[in-house]
């Protein structure tokens, strides 16, 4: 497997494998919101996984903001990660978030927020965004689904309220979009 930039012509292929990851019913929403992102200028990188020369993954990162107490402070949000069903539980969607991780330290991003299992993403490097300061964007997002991955860049005065772009909103693309999300609500 060989996780690169995408490209262009990787659109339609990006496509196909956030459908299947995210189904009939998500899927199409999804896909809304990559393109929004991508036309909006919030798309800051987006990867995907190759295996014999067909993807069977996709992360996104895009731009987005912790409102903090000094000023506002570009953050990234991993937002969507995709792996083909076929692909799933092969080691695709952790191989996207180490790649994800590395390229937002890269651009020098000083956190990478995204919301889901904190018993996936918990072994790949993110915690609960709440007990280092930050807040949530929606109280549709559960406290324990808030997660963050501090960077190198990050500074301790970098906390507050995550703020996503615009994009996130005009999908309804926030929140209890998966319902397994659901059991972190009170945990």
């Amino acid at each position: 497997m060989r996780i690169r930039p995408a490209r262009p012509h990787d659109d339609a292929a990006v496509e196909e494998v956030v459908g299947r990851a995210f189904g009939e019913e998500e899927g199409p929403t999804i896909a809304a919101l990559l393109g929004l992102l991508a036309a909006a200028g919030h798309r800051v990188a987006s990867l995907v996984a190759e295996r014999d020369g067909s993807l069977v993954g996709h992360a996104q990162l895009s731009r987005s903001w912790v409102d903090a107490r000094e000023r506002l402070v570009e953050v990234l949000v991993l937002s969507p990660l995709s792996v083909h069903p076929d692909a799933q539980g092969q080691g695709v969607g952790t191989a996207l978030v180490a790649a994800a991780l590395d390229r937002a330290a890269t651009l020098g991003a000083p956190a990478v927020f995204l919301e889901g299992s904190p018993d996936f993403y918990g072994s790949r490097g993110f915690v609960r965004a709440s007990p280092l300061g930050f807040t949530r964007p929606s109280v549709r997002i559960p406290d324990a689904a808030c997660q963050v991955a501090l960077l190198p860049a990050y500074e301790p005065w970098m906390t507050g309220a995550l703020v996503y772009c615009d994009p996130f909103w005009a999908t309804d693309a926030v929140g209890l979009r998966d319902p397994l999300l659901a059991q972190w609500e009170n945990p």
